[in-house]
């Protein structure tokens, strides 16, 4: 069986190949992926096991950033790093602070 990321030889539209500059919050994630990588807590192959792993539907409605987002968040509960309610917590803590700035409804970046 196909994995998500396995699309050779199937037929889709044209790839944009244009680089984009990264939104903070992708900088913040790229950071955070490099950082458990610098003391041992994940490595380039769980990540991509992790990414892959995500199905289907996931990969597939997820940009790039997002599907390394989901899968740190996976490997750092499955390795005790984290759990689902502190991701939840934080998340909940961000949402607020966007909220009261006007970006969350905005979709603007913070510096």
């Amino acid at each position: 069986m196909r994995g998500p990321h396995d699309v050779g030889g199937l037929q889709d539209g044209p790839v944009d190949t244009e680089a984009h500059p990264l939104t903070f919050w992708e900088k913040q994630i790229d950071g955070l992926r490099a950082a458990v990588g610098a003391i041992g807590l994940v490595n380039t192959h769980e990540n991509r096991a992790a990414v892959e792993a995500l199905g289907h539907d996931a990969y597939n409605t997820l940009a790039y950033y997002e599907r390394w987002t989901a899968a740190l968040c996976r490997l750092l509960i499955d390795k005790g790093a984290l759990t689902q309610d502190e991701i939840d917590a934080r998340v909940a803590l961000v949402r607020q602070r966007l909220a009261a700035s006007g970006e969350l409804e905005s979709g603007m970046e913070s510096p």
